[in-house]
């Protein structure tokens, strides 16, 4: 429970006088509610988030550090920021806070929701508790429930959170040098090893530093410039008990009941949520069809891909219905 919540949110276009424009998209980890910011060259014009045709909603989700109401927010009970006593959460409580925003904002039907890795999650998680509200569903690299595997992997990354002494000390720093070391293990996975041999090669022989080690540093550095470890520590949490299925049924069963026209994208490299688990969530769905994206940046080929999502995803969500 909390005491109360505030959500941040950006929007971009205008919604049409028939509220029938919307487009909501949920974002991934670490990510922030300005979709332009993270999305490289897909909001905009001719492309498939095109603000000249649709309302774009995307929000911060519960718990991170960009906004809305997380760690590091003040409990009003206390007076102090909440740090590790925030309370534990899951996907589904993220969606419970979309759902406050969107009718805070008086939208109520949603042409197209769109999620990519954990903002699949939301997706997915949002489409079964509301099947009637949305036309179209977009799911890219994503899954219905937690693998064994991408719980490992979030596992490792908390051991080297809670490997750092100074995590759980009462301070906004805590726990950065370890939040910094699991963002190294997270990248291996988002990238692997198609990724890195591509874009990792030393440019000298011999050198003091390979450019592999410089740039895990590096990369482990920058989140800790526009991040914090309670946020990221609780949010992995939170992934790792995503299960649509939870408390409902089957994932058969419960994928049964989505309602919305649904595109599921794979991408070829993707060690996190290869391919045939991506297809195999997809095959549950009715009214579903399934692509595959060929990148060798594994699963942060759904950032850098634009041109070939833009081509599968803008006559989706654009139809010449809704010109």
């Amino acid at each position: 429970m909390l005491p109360e919540l505030e959500i941040a949110y950006h929007t971009y276009g205008t919604l049409n006088a028939e509220r029938s424009n919307v487009v909501w998209v949920c974002h991934a980890l670490t990510a922030n509610s300005d979709v332009a910011d993270w999305w490289p060259h897909t909001v905009e014009k001719g492309r498939f988030l095109d603000p000249a045709k649709n309302f774009i909603v995307c929000a911060n989700t519960l718990g991170s550090h960009y906004g809305t109401t997380g760690p590091l927010t003040v409990n009003p009970t206390t007076g102090e920021p909440w740090y590790g006593d925030f309370p534990t959460f899951t996907v589904r409580d993220m969606v419970a806070a979309h759902r406050l925003l969107a009718e805070s904002l008086g939208i109520d039907r949603i042409k197209a929701l769109i999620g990519s890795s954990m903002g699949g999650y939301q997706a997915v998680e949002w489409a079964v508790e509301e099947p009637k509200r949305f036309d179209k569903l977009v799911l890219i690299a994503t899954s219905a429930k937690a693998s064994p595997w991408l719980i490992a992997i979030d596992e490792a990354q908390r051991m080297a959170i809670e490997a750092d002494q100074t995590f759980g000390e009462r301070r906004a720093d805590a726990g950065m040098k370890g939040m910094a070391t699991a963002r190294a293990i997270g990248l291996v996975t988002y990238r692997g090893s198609e990724g890195y041999n591509l874009t990792q090669q030393d440019h000298e022989p011999n050198p003091t530093l390979h450019r592999a080690q410089t740039y895990q540093r590096y990369q482990g550095e920058k989140l800790c410039r526009r991040y914090n470890a309670y946020s990221y520590y609780a949010i992995l949490h939170a992934v790792d008990f995503h299960d649509v299925g939870r408390d409902r049924g089957s994932l058969e069963e419960v994928l049964a009941t989505i309602e919305a026209e649904t595109i599921a994208v794979g991408l070829t490299t993707d060690i996190l949520f290869p391919p045939a688990e991506v297809k195999a969530m997809q095959e549950l769905i009715p009214q579903s069809r399934y692509y595959e994206i060929d990148s060798p940046f594994g699963h942060d080929g759904f950032l850098v891909e634009h041109e070939q999502l833009n081509n599968i995803l803008y006559p989706f969500i654009n139809s010449e219905h809704d010109e």
